[in-house]
């Protein structure tokens, strides 16, 4: 049968090295810099999620307006349209204001998202140094 050790090792107050509260923050600090990076790193992620769809919405758009634009031309030249040309017109009009929307949001996903590359970068950094 196996013996347990019971010698204590008690230290007094007297023998603890002075902590002055600076060190303590740090370590507090340090503690938490973990969550915050893990939330800092998924709220990256979704920008970038939020980036590519905003791109995907973009170019859909750009596609759809693309297919009119030389209707677009002829009407700005001048020409009259009729028939199934003028109602393509009226739909690729309408597709101008989504066009500007998605232009828009595309915009805003695309600032939001810079501090991932900021990330990239640094991951990529410390990838080559190991």
């Amino acid at each position: 049968m196996a013996k347990t050790n019971a010698v204590k090792s008690e230290t007094s107050a007297q023998e603890l090295p002075p902590v002055s509260e600076d060190e303590a923050a740090v370590t507090v600090e340090d503690a938490a810099a973990p969550v915050e990076d893990s939330q800092n790193i998924d709220e990256i992620v979704n920008s970038l999620k939020s980036l590519l769809s905003a791109l995907e919405k973009l170019q859909k758009v750009r596609q759809e307006v693309g297919d009119i634009k030389p209707l677009i031309g002829r009407m700005l030249d001048g020409e009259l349209v009729t028939g199934e040309d003028l109602e393509q017109l009226k739909v690729g009009v309408n597709g101008l204001t989504r066009l500007v929307r998605a232009y828009s949001d595309h915009q805003a996903a695309l600032t939001k998202a810079q501090p991932a590359r900021k990330l990239l970068d640094q991951m990529l950094k410390e990838g080559k140094t190991d």
